[in-house]
């Protein structure tokens, strides 16, 4: 089975509104063993969703829309799906009754446009929506199944898993999609594809090798499709340890985690304590590693030292050192390494001075120099990176090199 997803709205097509529906009807689909097409995002046009819906069903076996399903004369998604198949309306009383209960518990008054919410095409089977009081909309059309959806996330989610997800499991036989992603870092993608290319060549029609580059590093994801799934995890499996092996210098991970949770993994396993010093990154790096529950057990603390000042208080760094080599060098950001991992008694750290822009380069030190320092309690380690002038990929850069660096150190010290 093939989909399509359309997402109608003009907030979308303007920038106020990021399309988050997409990615995750397209992961839940992809879970169940069907495979997404296409995704288009249209606007509150009568004439575009009735092309877009055509074309969609004329590629795909089930077409799944989302937004245009609420109270306000903008909403109209309902309204041509009802043109679409040239049908009148009928009221749904089920859904009558959910809007009723909703405007009770919050004591508002129940106007008519909210009792049309009750009023659906009258070819439709309706998905009861207990989150809000649009319902989904189940349309069957000779061997196309296509379903419409509320926009607001929690109420389309809500839908998808309790009605959507089940009945397609229910209806129709599906096959199996087995993903295996390998994340590697300290290697371009075409250096990558070169090493691997013997084992892409000869891979099997029913499975795909996937290249995701995202600042320095590259996701290998293997995908196979068929009816046996024991048989594709062992055949991916299988394939995956080929790659490792050409790969091995390079390898973070064999699991579809980020590399700061594979670091925070290793080291609540080696029950270690990590401690970061930021100073252009401003605690950038420190949100990477808290934004994973249960990070508290290996995460001492971060120091987000701007400052000479500040570095010197918070982090032991040496005047003459700040002033000699100034706070973009080996020197400083070795200190703060230490200085850090003293002073939040960890085991291992990170640290980060540069100039992330756009302005305060030097001819020296230009935009985007970034020193990054790591270290245990015997050994310091630091390295020099030239990026580019925009702040933000700067920070982001940094962060991501500092990661690869700690991981490293974490390798070779306990390999």
């Amino acid at each position: 089975m093939q989909a399509e997803i359309i997402t109608i709205g003009d907030e979308i097509l303007i920038g106020q509104v990021v399309d988050t529906n997409s990615a995750w009807i397209g992961q839940k689909l992809n879970h169940i063993g069907i495979s997404v097409k296409q995704i288009s995002s249209i606007s509150d046009d009568r004439n575009d969703i009735l092309s877009t819906l055509r074309a969609a069903v004329n590629r795909a076996d089930l077409v799944i829309i989302t937004g245009g399903l609420g109270p306000t004369k903008d909403d109209i998604t309902k309204k041509t799906l009802a043109d679409y198949f040239e049908v009148g309306f009928k009221r749904d009383e089920g859904t009558l009754e959910q809007v009723k209960t909703l405007f009770e518990r919050f004591k508002a008054p129940l106007l008519p446009v909210n009792i049309a919410q009750a009023d659906v095409p009258e070819n439709c089977l309706v998905l009861p929506n207990k989150n809000g009081t649009a319902p989904g909309m189940w349309f069957e059309d000779e061997d196309k199944l296509i379903i419409s959806l509320p926009g607001v996330p929690f109420e389309m989610k809500y839908l998808m898993e309790e009605e959507v997800i089940p009945r397609i499991q229910q209806q129709f036989k599906l096959p199996y999609i087995v993903h295996l992603t390998m994340l590697t870092a300290g290697i371009g993608e075409s250096f990558l594809a070169e090493k691997i290319s013997a084992i892409e060549d000869i891979l099997p029609k029913h499975i795909k090798l996937a290249y995701l580059p995202k600042l320095g590093q590259v996701r290998l994801r293997l995908s196979a499709h068929g009816t046996d799934k024991i048989a594709l995890e062992n055949e991916v499996n299988l394939i995956a340890s080929e790659i490792k092996k050409l790969i091995a210098p390079y390898l973070i991970s064999d699991t579809d985690i980020p590399i700061e949770k594979v670091i925070l993994d290793f080291m609540e396993k080696k029950n270690l304590k990590l401690a970061i010093a930021e100073s252009c990154t401003g605690g950038y790096l420190a949100h990477q590693i808290t934004q994973h529950p249960g990070c508290s057990s290996v995460f001492a603390g971060s120091a987000v030292a701007y400052s000479y000042d500040m570095k010197e208080s918070m982090l032991d760094v040496k005047h003459e050192t700040l002033t000699q080599h100034g706070a973009v060098s080996a020197e400083v950001v070795e200190e703060m390494a230490r200085g850090v991992i003293n002073r939040y008694q960890a085991d291992y750290s990170v640290s980060i001075s540069g100039i992330a822009g756009p302005d305060g380069g030097m001819p020296e030190k230009p935009v985007g120099t970034v020193w990054i320092a790591v270290a245990n309690k015997t050994k310091t380690l630091s390295r020099k990176f030239q990026f580019g002038n925009k702040r933000k990929e700067n920070i982001e850069r940094s962060a991501i090199s500092a990661l690869i660096m700690l991981h490293k150190l974490l390798k070779e010290d306990y390999a």
